[in-house]
């Protein structure tokens, strides 16, 4: 390292944010995550042996997925180089499997490969990179947001334990705040003085995401007026720094599946209060409201059925209204469908017919259709058999008369059942009733 490396990284500890200033070097130092990190955990016991296999890090941002790597970094013997997939190609992969095989020649040196965003990575990247930690030249770590299972090639996470980070409590991140407070240089000579409401309030409106804390911290400190040689952060401030609750929600991410999850899980399992609750995170985090709209049409039908057919209709207006009057006011619109889906008697009896139906289609080999039920409105129709013996419905009691409407092939199959629940109810029994007028 020359003179200037060594001014430049001087001039980046100063100038990095708190939370990469604030970064911890060793296991113990970690605050959370300890249902992997425990002193009885797997990989807690990996990292101070320092015999780590290829890991997959995931979890939301802010949880310490980069803190893990650095603190691997900072333990292992093994060389250690690091690529962000945002940036890099499949040249740098070879370069550090170049770079991996020597030193594995040379110093007999493992390399441990950090890969911050592996889900940024293509297939063809990817693919580049499995080989050489198949073959033991590379030791992956990989860092993502994003359900690898999903995004990550399927041999790389066969090759690799996942470790699932999870969102820090709010009083994990209350112990980072006050830390940072006591043990930053930067922060140390400016003796902040941080209100016990003012720390509560940015450790709820985190969401558990500890980056987002300690920024707001940091913007707190340099923008806050020094009194008498103290800088007090107040509620007040607190507020000011972290305006909007911190929601991991990304459009295409895993959050968003698992939040549109939970939220139609909930109208099928009739409970209001959590839909309603999906719904607001959803909307919040900037979900568009047409896609909502969408899924609850579909739940409408799915989940509630004939068990009350007005729920189609509601849900069905609801959307029209959110496209004819948009948001804010379409929050209220979607709220009330909501509320009318998750307490509306249930029943899947149209859906499971209709998937029936169509396994049956698609495996069995059925051409037949009942000759009196096929078109008789030409010339020598019934030359053919075509609607010879069709009984009209409508001209006998209760305009229902036994004849046979399914293919040959499926007689007697019954693929609509009535739940009871609801208007399916009646229906249930109302089709139990013309059976028994045919008897």
């Amino acid at each position: 390292m020359d003179i200037f490396d060594m001014i430049q990284e001087k001039t980046l500890e100063k100038e990095a944010p708190l939370a990469a200033r604030m970064r911890p070097k060793t296991i113990d130092e970690v605050v959370g995550q300890e249902h992997i990190l425990a002193k009885d955990k797997l990989l807690y016991r990996a990292i101070k042996a320092d015999k780590l296999g290829s890991l997959i890090l995931y979890g939301p941002p802010g949880t310490g997925k980069t803190t893990l790597a650095k603190v691997i970094a900072n333990t292992t013997k093994s060389h250690f180089t690091q690529l962000n997939a945002t940036i890099a190609g499949k040249k740098d992969i070879q370069n550090v499997v170049a770079e991996a095989k020597e030193n594995l020649g040379m110093t007999m040196k493992k390399t441990i490969l950090f890969i911050d965003e592996i889900h940024r990575f293509n297939k063809m990247q990817q693919d580049a990179l499995l080989p050489h930690v198949e073959d033991g030249t590379v030791t992956l770590i990989g860092a993502t947001t994003e359900n690898p299972y999903f995004e990550v090639n399927g041999a790389l996470v066969s090759r690799s334990r996942i470790f699932q980070l999870k969102p820090l409590s709010a009083e994990s991140i209350k112990v980072l705040i006050h830390r940072c407070i006591k043990e930053d240089k930067l922060l140390k000579e400016s003796k902040i003085i941080i209100d016990s409401q003012a720390v509560e309030f940015l450790a709820d409106v985190a969401n558990g995401d500890a980056r987002a804390a300690l920024n707001a911290v940091e913007l707190a400190c340099l923008t806050t007026e020094v009194v008498e040689g103290k800088v007090n952060i107040t509620l007040k401030v607190a507020e000011e720094c972290i305006q909007k609750r911190a929601i991991g929600y990304d459009k295409d991410g895993d959050n968003h599946y698992d939040t549109i999850s939970a939220f139609i899980k909930s109208m099928r399992g009739s409970d209001p209060d959590a839909a309603i609750y999906y719904l607001a995170r959803m909307l919040y985090a900037g979900e568009d409201p047409k896609f909502i709209a969408r899924r609850i049409v579909i739940c409408a039908s799915e989940d509630v059925g004939n068990a009350d057919p007005r729920a189609l209709t509601l849900a069905m207006s609801a959307a029209d209204a959110v496209n004819f009057i948009g948001m804010p006011e379409s929050q209220i619109i979607l709220s009330q469908a909501v509320a009318y889906i998750a307490c509306a008697p249930k029943s899947n009896a149209a859906m499971k017919a209709i998937f029936s139906c169509m396994d049956d289609v698609k495996k069995q080999s059925i051409i037949t259709i009942p000759p009196h039920l096929k078109d008789a409105h030409y010339n020598a129709a019934d030359k053919l058999g075509n609607g010879v013996g069709y009984k009209y419905a409508h001209s006998y009691k209760n305009h229902y008369v036994k004849q046979q409407y399914l293919p040959d092939e499926l007689l007697g199959t019954k693929y609509y059942n009535p739940a009871e629940q609801g208007y399916e109810k009646t229906i249930k029994k109302w089709l139990e009733f013309l059976k028994q007028e045919e008897e």
